[in-house]
């Protein structure tokens, strides 16, 4: 009995699906022009940027992006609907459950808040600053 081979080439543009190919946000149907598509790319690239680039994510990394995508845009929703009036018990119900998930997706990704240059204040140069400038 003769083990079979893994192929690892990438087959052709042609045979793959167009999301595969990046020209396609779903496998079929939804309007990729309305607010919701349009928000949903938006954080994609974003999250795939803080994961370190689209061309250096794996596939799972970038099905957990998708996901997690999908959800915080549907908490946005939902934060939309209770800044108009009285949540729902059962909206809050599932915003409380989107976020947990949100959340250990992001977890999952390794994605983290990290401290940009010039977020701190430097609390002696503003005195100083002040002093100089009396």
């Amino acid at each position: 009995m003769q083990a079979q081979s893994i192929t690892t080439a990438k087959p052709s543009p042609t045979v793959r699906s167009r999301v595969t190919n990046g020209n396609a946000l779903f496998a079929e149907g939804g309007d990729e022009r309305g607010p919701w598509a349009r928000r949903f790319r938006d954080l994609v690239s974003e999250h795939a940027a803080d994961a370190g680039g689209s061309p250096f994510l794996s596939e799972a990394q970038r099905s957990i992006i998708r996901r997690a995508s999908t959800l915080e845009v549907q908490l946005e929703q939902l934060e939309a609907r209770f800044s108009v009036g009285p949540a729902d018990p059962a909206d809050l119900n599932l915003y409380s459950t989107l976020s947990n998930t949100l959340r250990r997706l992001l977890t999952d990704l390794g994605i983290e808040r990290k401290q940009k240059d010039g977020d701190t204040i430097d609390l002696m140069a503003v005195a100083r600053q002040k002093r100089e400038a009396a």
